[in-house]
């Protein structure tokens, strides 16, 4: 069934979420009256405003009325008060990832990136490379792209540029032309359980490819499960012979790389990177692969890229304040972690401050060691409380935990107490890089003012 036929006016319950905007964005330009609640003001209901559209804040019952369908975000409770008021009236509710799944239907080729790590990164420089190309695509990401300084847009063109995400089985909604796979590792283990069942989802996530699938051959985790598929599988990589592979490698500044790109046995492109780490190379790799199976000339997707100077919070430097350089990122994630602490390692600083903020108690528990090792690549390592989110603390951890774990770390109840240690001990060269996936950026911007 078709959740948009006969349905004009749209209202969306939770609309000031990031994830929301570009939706809401795609519905507007095929013409669609949207409506929306919130709790709180922000950037994009402003900017929702100004597309003409009516917000309310915070949650009405009445604002539901009128509405032919109500679409709520994932972390809308389900006794919301709008919620309630349009089951009464008989008016059908979706989660945003049912009209995510349908919006992506809008589009004839739609490019979705899924993977444990890179997704935001990847589908930014997929979105920048297509815009730049003039393929007017539109564009759903799980970060602010600076290029159209937000998280998404409408596009004329056959194009749809998604961000994948696999948590609640979200990506199973979408109907991918191409599939992008990045990697698989653990992660949401809470909900998946085992390691086999987030492999079994990625796996039934590349099924639904109807082009082709473009899969990173040097992860083992991803090769051994994605195969014998449908549509043709494109392989892209590093250490192994892929299809699409980094050849010529080499450090241009600091942690800048740029390498070729070889694909059918020559030399293809050159490829300059303006984002730090030797973990983009793969995120590169997979962006030129999906865009030059797209149809974009390589001379392009060089451009785009060369272009592409990050997405929000995604080794994010905010600013440098009497000589020490202050910066955000999303890493939650040991792996993300580490790979974002050795490309800050090799930028050249006095010293690398990590200040990280745990999130979820179930996370940290499982992968207690893992974050640890991570994080004692940095020199310095300036904790917070762990950040339960959606969980109740019912298994005792704490980062005292991690801490223990680390020599020489710290840890705070607050922001405050983060940020008066650092005040307090940083010196001028000193990187201080904020790490995680909640909200300690806020920290980050309070050091900008406090140092």
């Amino acid at each position: 069934m078709d959740i948009l036929e006969g349905k004009k006016n749209i209202h969306f319950v939770g609309i000031g979420g990031s994830g929301m905007y570009p939706i809401v964005q795609i519905l507007a330009g095929r013409g669609y009256h949207i409506t929306g609640s919130d709790v709180l003001e922000g950037d994009i209901i402003n900017y929702e405003r100004k597309m003409g559209i009516k917000v309310n804040i915070p949650h009405d019952p009445s604002a539901v009325e009128g509405a032919d369908l109500v679409v709520y975000s994932a972390a809308i409770f389900k006794d919301n008060c709008e919620l309630a008021r349009a089951k009464q009236l008989g008016i059908p509710c979706v989660e945003r990832s049912v009209m995510l799944g349908r919006v992506n239907r809008f589009f004839d080729r739609s490019i979705c990136v899924s993977g444990t790590h890179g997704k935001t990164t990847t589908t930014s420089l997929i979105s920048q490379i297509m815009i730049m190309a003039g393929k007017d695509p539109a564009c759903v990401i799980g970060g602010k792209l600076p290029l159209i300084d937000g998280y998404g847009r409408d596009g004329k063109g056959d194009n749809v540029v998604i961000e994948a995400c696999e948590y609640s089985y979200t990506f199973l909604e979408l109907a991918p032309y191409i599939a992008v796979v990045l990697n698989i590792a653990h992660d949401h283990l809470e909900f998946f359980k085992t390691f086999e069942n987030l492999q079994a989802s990625f796996k039934k996530f590349a099924s639904l490819a109807s082009g082709m699938i473009i899969i990173n051959g040097d992860d083992e985790n991803t090769t051994s499960v994605i195969k014998d598929m449908q549509v043709p599988i494109v392989t892209f990589g590093i250490e192994k012979e892929c299809d699409y592979q980094a050849v010529n490698i080499r450090k241009e500044h600091r942690s800048f790389f740029s390498f070729d790109v070889k694909h059918g046995g020559q030399i293809i492109s050159t490829i300059h990177l303006s984002i730090p780490g030797r973990h983009n190379i793969y995120n590169a790799l997979a962006a030129f692969a999906a865009c030059f199976e797209s149809g974009v000339d390589a001379a392009d997707i060089e451009k785009g890229t060369a272009a592409f100077g990050g997405a929000g919070r995604r080794f994010e430097i905010l600013g440098t304040v009497n000589g020490v350089t202050i910066a955000d990122d999303y890493a939650h994630h040991p792996d993300e972690i580490a790979a974002t602490l050795k490309a800050a390692a090799d930028m050249g600083f006095k010293r690398v401050w990590a200040v990280f903020q745990p999130f979820t108690y179930s996370r940290t528990k499982m992968l207690l060691n893992e974050f640890a090792r991570s994080l004692k690549l940095a020199d310095k390592v300036v904790m917070t409380e762990i950040m339960g989110s959606r969980e109740v603390n019912d298994i005792g951890i704490y980062t005292k935990d991690l801490a223990a774990l680390i020599p020489g770390s710290v840890w705070f109840e607050g922001f405050d107490g983060v940020v008066g240690y650092c005040k307090e001990n940083v010196q001028p060269g000193d990187l201080v890089i904020t790490l995680g996936c909640g909200d300690i950026y806020k920290a980050a911007k309070m050091m900008l003012k406090e140092f």
